[in-house]
């Protein structure tokens, strides 16, 4: 048995630390923990230095004043540890990422006290703090930032919360793992990438994609690219001092654009070929064209919106990956 299991039992033995608990995480008295912090030592030093000078010199306003500075670390002690108990954390939907953003995990802390909690702060452990305070009887939802380096879905390991209010001298912490806390993040858009293609040929050399055949419905303009005939140049447009444009002409709006796989150049790889195809997604959304997305093992049919485009970028970001992980 390796040493880093046994310190990982340990620590889940010791911290009470489970993953993928249900929701809602409730923060009882045996999950919180309490530690002084650094002017807590100072404090705790002064007062044991003023102890020992007040019993030296026998005197009892110095014995009073000991008394008192006691208290208020005891006092300190129960409301730092009353601010953070009995608190509850659930997880809240997340909107999909696209790789190397900083994705937003939105947790719900709600409490049921009647008193106010004060300066608490969340943090995982790869990401930045957040301080929130949670009214009476209130539920606060927040958005905790963590790295989205990789496509796929993250999961967002456990969350500390951790709290030194009122005055600072001791720090309460306790951690959770809400279940179904994660966040899709789709692939890193190719940046430059070529521009969507426009016409259908089975055996296209480029590598690019695939799309019906243009008919003779005018569909609008797009830059000139090298190859484009004479017929496709918007002539007037050039006239009016415009940039060389070309006109785009669709079947009788049936014209589908599709972003196949297998058409893409032999040197990208995997992640490539994604980011690519993410771009491409990104692009037709844009332009308000139809297109279908073809892989390996996937194929749709297609479509426009928002919600087509959330298919196709799902599609990507889980490729090769189990989609129910």
């Amino acid at each position: 048995m390796s040493d880093t299991t046994l310190r990982g039992r340990a620590l889940r033995w010791l911290f009470r630390l489970r993953s993928d608990e249900p929701a809602p995480v409730t923060l009882n008295y045996r999950r919180v923990f309490v530690l002084p912090t650094r002017a807590g030592l100072f404090w705790g030093v002064g007062v044991l230095v003023m102890l020992v000078g007040a019993i030296n010199y026998s005197l009892g306003a110095a014995y009073l004043f000991v008394f008192l500075l006691a208290g208020v670390g005891n006092a300190a002690i129960l409301h730092t540890f009353r601010n953070l108990v009995d608190l509850e954390l659930s997880a809240l939907h997340n909107e999909p990422v696209f790789a190397g953003q900083v994705a937003h995990l939105r947790v719900a802390l709600h409490n049921r006290r009647a008193d106010a909690r004060h300066g608490l702060r969340l943090a995982f452990e790869n990401g930045a703090a957040v301080s929130v305070d949670v009214p009476a009887g209130d539920t606060t939802a927040l958005a905790l930032p963590l790295p989205a380096p990789s496509r796929g879905w993250l999961a967002a390991g456990r969350i500390t919360i951790e709290t030194n209010f009122p005055v600072g001298l001791v720090r309460a912490w306790s951690y959770a793992h809400p279940r179904n806390l994660r966040v899709l993040v789709y692939p890193q858009p190719e940046h430059p990438a070529p521009p969507l293609p426009d016409v259908r040929t089975s055996g296209d050399s480029s590598g690019n994609a695939r799309s019906t055949r243009a008919g003779d419905d005018f569909a609008g303009l797009r830059p000139w690219r090298r190859g484009d005939t004479p017929r496709q140049m918007a002539w007037k447009a050039v006239a009016r001092g415009s940039s060389p444009v070309s006109k785009l002409f669709e079947s009788s709006g049936t014209a589908q654009l599709w972003l196949d796989w297998h058409t893409l150049p032999a040197r990208l790889d995997t992640e490539a070929r994604l980011s690519r195809l993410a771009r491409w997604c990104l692009d037709a959304n844009a332009a308000g064209r139809d297109y279908g997305l073809v892989l390996p093992a996937v194929e749709i049919e297609p479509g426009s919106g928002p919600q087509h485009l959330d298919r196709c970028l799902r599609a990507l970001a889980l490729y090769g990956q189990d989609p129910s992980a």
